[in-house]
């Protein structure tokens, strides 16, 4: 397989800017340790926050992740699952789940493809929020990290 550029630091930014004004950008730190569990377990977070009124600009933020690593992995040839879901519908849920685990509609090879740019998507995103938190977001995570 032969190395294309994704832009996938270009998208990061691109996120983490759009989402720099509500608060949720820590959540890339979130993302970027979840990713290593599999995609399923990442897809899903957006379910559980998005479920809360108080948590909904953070489900919001993983969803649109979710979103653009699916138009990233289209790009190159591979089609990532990607069904809108109701937070609260279990089927709806346990379909898009399955989809996900099933080889032959999402092979074992594109799987751990995706997950490995999903790594390095969650990777710019980590680096773009340090530079772009708010002063009042950093000296406040400086409290709770001395605390």
């Amino acid at each position: 397989m032969a190395l294309h550029a994704y832009n996938l630091d270009r998208i990061a930014q691109q996120i983490v800017l759009k989402y720099r004004d509500q608060k949720v950008l820590n959540e890339s730190h979130k993302m970027r340790q979840t990713a290593v569990f599999g995609l399923e377990r990442f897809w899903g977070e957006h379910l559980r926050l998005l479920a809360k009124p108080e948590t909904r600009d953070a489900g919001q933020y993983w969803r649109d992740t979710w979103k653009e690593l699916a138009n990233i992995m289209a790009k190159a040839g591979i089609a990532v699952p990607n069904d809108s879901v109701e937070p609260n519908n279990t089927g709806q849920i346990r379909e898009m789940a399955e989809k996900l685990w099933n080889d032959e509609e999402f092979s074992r090879d594109d799987r751990q493809f995706t997950l490995a740019v999903l790594i390095q998507l969650c990777d710019s995103l980590v680096w773009w929020t340090q530079r772009y938190k708010k002063k009042a977001e950093r000296d406040a995570e400086v409290t709770t990290n001395e605390s």
